[in-house]
Order: C-alpha cells, then sequence, then structure tokens
C-alpha cells in the first residue's frame, strides 16, 4: 500500500510540474503574439488614414503563436479586411509580411490568411501572401514597395 502511495505522490507531484510548466509556455506564447500585435496594430490601410487595428482588420485575436524549436516560433496571423470583395486584402498581407520580416527580433516562421469567411477569393489571396516567390517579387516593383513603405512606416519614423 505505501508503494502505491508513494507512486501516486510522485505522480501528482510530476503532474504539478508538468501543469506549472504548460502555463509558463502558454504564458509565453501569449507574451509573443502580444508583441507580433503591437508591430502589425499600428500599420496603415492602403486607403484610408487608419490603422488595421482601428478598423479592426486585425486585433489580438487574430494573432497565434507557437513555439517551433529553440527560440523559434510559427506565427498565425488570421486578418479580416473591412468588405468581403475588399481590392487592397493582398497588399495588407503583402504590409503585414514586409512589417513582421522587419521588425520581429526572434526567428520565425510566418503564416498569413485572410479569416476565414471574410473575403469572397480568400484562399486565391492566402496563397499569393504566403508565397516567398511572389512577394518577392511584388517588392521588386517600385510603385507597390512605396505603397507598402508608407502603410508599415511608423507616423513618427
Amino acid at each position: 500500500m505505501e508503494l502505491v502511495s508513494g507512486l501516486l505522490s510522485k505522480a501528482l507531484f510530476l503532474t504539478g510540474l508538468s501543469n506549472e510548466t504548460n502555463d509558463k509556455r502558454r504564458k509565453k506564447m501569449e507574451e509573443k503574439a502580444l508583441e507580433v500585435y503591437d508591430v502589425i496594430r499600428t500599420i496603415r490601410d492602403p486607403e484610408k488614414p487608419n490603422t488595421l487595428e482601428e478598423l479592426d482588420v486585425v486585433t489580438e485575436k487574430c494573432v497565434e503563436v507557437q513555439e517551433l524549436g529553440d527560440d523559434e516560433y510559427l506565427i498565425v496571423i488570421k486578418f479580416s479586411p473591412t468588405v468581403p470583395h475588399c481590392s487592397l486584402a493582398t497588399l495588407i498581407g503583402l504590409c503585414l509580411q514586409v512589417k513582421l520580416q522587419r521588425c520581429l527580433p526572434f526567428k520565425h516562421k510566418l503564416e498569413i490568411y485572410i479569416t476565414e469567411g471574410t473575403h469572397s477569393i480568400e484562399e486565391d489571396i492566402n496563397k499569393q501572401i504566403n508565397d516567398k516567390e511572389r512577394v518577392a517579387a511584388a517588392m521588386e516593383n517600385p510603385n507597390l514597395r512605396e505603397i507598402v513603405e508608407q502603410c508599415v512606416t511608423e507616423p513618427d519614423d
């Protein structure tokens, strides 16, 4: 009986450690998500004088961070265009890509999606904004690059 009691005590102790470790990991991922959100919330809309945060295109809930390895993270962003036929959704995705690649101080893999059901051609746009070659080609276009720069530059830069 003492053996069973001892094993049970150890199992409960280890479960507590496991829960504590999971709580720390979850808190760390929440902090990383807020760090990412702080970077993207100030991106300006290409058409309007507002930020993506002000238009509810991005919210704290749209950012998810998962740990991939030692100091490497997967960042998943799901943004919501203001209207289902938004012609600038791809450009907004490009702005998110560019700003995060420039500003995040940690190693990461980035996936950006339009929130399901918020755009009429979300699948096509999702493919475009997660295709590295298309993103690189878009940034070689001087007109597009200038628009992206205007959107991602902080007002006091």
